[in-house]
């Protein structure tokens, strides 16, 4: 999985990998010849007293040192800089497809692993592949490289090598094998630790009212301590692997020392080839160290490739069309025909056989008790979902067929949960139309209700908002997100539940104002107060995800039960007779 994601996005750096591999080829090779020119040193100058030699040769060692200390940089700086550039790519891909995910695919992986995913797991990647463009290449010239030189330079001293080399692979094999499944296990639970995270920053006043800091500190330090556990045992396993290693080393070292001396004292080998044969031991071993590295960073990045490609691969339920249509005529028309949705792994469908059209220039309402399924209708519209069965049509056109940003540009959603964005108030307003001038923003703000608090605020359309708009009031954020809806001028508004926060004088303000505002176009309110949907030309009452009723405030006081039922409990007994 990881070589598979590693070879896509390493496609366009073909040329720099390269550059790079033919540094590090220099580097590696330089750095296998100066053992050699040190036992010619050794066995031409120092024990012939070749003072002119020693100089000579000392110069050329030298020199290859600084060349390779010039290549080395260069190919670091290289290797930078398309691992870089490959985190960066993962990321945008990632976030691309994530962006182009329905509701169904976003509860499916969850939003605190998704940012897992887009942020650690990239970061893993990006940086084994940083080490892999240095080790991976350096590692198995110098472990090949050494062995032949090793080999070349005291041949019956080379069976060491049939023992120690493969002990160390062995090794290096089997630490393997134990921490990859530990990787993985750990990416999943660093997500558990975001989610808990998020829920407890988001719920924080939830928590505190319902004096619940004591069970989610409980909660937070059952999650922190299973993903301590999992890292102890992990770094358990490789706190073993230096020391063994180096055991391994010591060993290898002291029996090179010892049969060599031997054999220098038979003068079956000179002393210098001795002394390069050691040198040449210690690179096979810098080789091996260096392959444990890779070790370690390997396991975790192969998990996290795999959690990446699981995102990269997923194929969103709502896609464009092949061959988009496009309405002969946008007026802002909805109809539904026959439309019966549900959840995934639902027992029953959400919603049963609805079937209405919602005109434009006038403004239908969608009324119904908890769980009737009036947001679930709203995201029909948008396509946020296909519906199971039956179809969904703006403008004629049934929304499967539409280019979905043509679809989305013609709509104006004002959610049920007011957001708004890190910036300024301008900013967001112009959230949906970029080019609007301030006197339209003035304008959207007064309809919204919105333009005395702008106004008093320091720098008005110029004043800060914080992320998610957490520096105004819930009633100001949901003003502001129908100025913003406002602005985009579009042929629907797909009000959901957004009054709620308001007053009952400026409910009935905003609605007045709306009403000339949106003359043209269709506006769709789902609400729970009958206050904000009486005066509506439509009205369409669920219950239980089907149409109960349909009509104006009056003629479903006389037709519909569940219409009535709902004004009474709100308005009391004379309102709903």
């Amino acid at each position: 999985m990881l070589i598979r994601l590693l070879r896509k996005y390493l496609h366009p750096y073909f040329a720099q990998v390269g550059l790079v591999v033919a540094l590090l080829v220099v580097q590696t090779a330089g750095a296998l010849y100066l053992p050699n020119l040190n036992a010619d040193i050794i066995n031409n100058g120092i024990i012939k007293g070749n003072l002119r030699y020693i100089v000579t040769t000392g110069g050329v060692m030298l020199a290859i040192t600084l060349i390779l200390g010039v290549v080395s940089i260069v190919a670091v700086y290289w290797s930078s800089r398309v691992s870089m550039g490959v985190g960066a790519d993962i990321r945008g891909a990632v976030f691309t497809r994530v962006q182009g995910f329905s509701a169904r695919e976003m509860n499916h992986f969850g939003t605190p692993s998704l940012i897992t995913r887009n942020t650690n797991d990239v970061q893993q990647v990006q940086l084994f592949l940083q080490v892999a463009l240095t080790l991976m290449v350096i590692a198995p010239i110098m472990s090949v490289g050494g062995v032949v030189l090793a080999i070349h330079e005291g041949g019956s001293l080379s069976l060491l090598l049939v023992v120690a080399v493969p002990v160390m692979a062995l090794f290096v094999g089997t630490v393997m094998k134990l921490v990859v499944p530990q990787f993985r296990t750990m990416q999943v639970r660093i997500d558990r630790i975001n989610q808990v995270l998020r829920e407890q920053i988001t719920g924080v006043r939830v928590i505190r009212a319902f004096v619940r800091n004591a069970s989610e500190r409980e909660r937070f330090g059952e999650a922190n301590a299973n993903l301590t556990s999992t890292a102890l045992r992990v770094n358990r396993i490789f706190a073993l692997t230096l020391p063994a290693l180096v055991v391994i080393l010591n060993l290898s070292s002291v029996a090179v020392l010892w049969f060599g001396g031997r054999l220098v004292s038979e003068g079956s080998i000179p002393i210098g080839n001795l002394t390069a044969f050691l040198a040449y031991i210690l690179q096979i071993l810098l080789a091996v160290m260096m392959a444990v590295m890779m070790a370690i960073l390997a396991p975790r990045a192969v998990a996290s490739a795999e959690r990446i490609k699981q995102v990269l691969d997923t194929e969103p339920s709502v896609t464009d069309p092949t061959s988009p249509v496009r309405p002969a005529r946008p007026t802002g028309t909805v109809e539904f025909r026959s439309v019966t949705f549900g959840y995934p792994g639902g027992e029953r469908p959400v919603l049963r056989d609805l079937s209405f059209t919602l005109q434009p220039g006038e403004t239908s309402a969608i009324i119904g008790g908890t769980g009737s399924g009036k947001t679930t209708l709203l995201n029909l519209i948008p396509r946020f979902f296909d519906p199971t069965s039956g179809v969904v049509l703006v403008d004629g056109v049934d929304v499967r067929e539409q280019d979905l940003e043509a679809l989305w540009s013609s709509i104006g959603l004002v959610p049920q949960t007011a957001f708004l964005f890190s910036g300024t108030v301008a900013d967001n307003l112009r959230y949906g139309r970029p080019e609007a001038s301030d006197a339209e923003l003035w304008s959207a703000l007064e309809i919204a209700q919105a333009r005395d608090f702008v106004a008093s605020m320091p720098g008005d359309l110029a004043a800060p908002i914080d992320q998610g708009g957490t520096n105004v009031s819930g009633g100001q954020r949901q003003r502001l997100s129908i100025a913003r809806s406002l602005v985009k001028q579009p042929k629907i508004y797909l009000f959901d539940d957004c009054l709620s926060a308001l007053d009952a004088a400026t409910d009935a303000r905003l609605r007045a104002a709306l009403k000339t505002a949106t003359r043209h176009a269709a506006v769709i309110i789902v609400a729970q107060r009958v206050s904000t949907i009486m005066h509506a030309d439509h009205i369409i009452v669920l219950d239980d995800g089907q149409v109960v009723g349909m009509g104006t405030h009056a003629a479903l006081l006389s037709s519909c039960d569940a219409y009535r039922e709902i004004v009474r409990s709100q308005l009391g007994e004379d309102a709903a007779a």
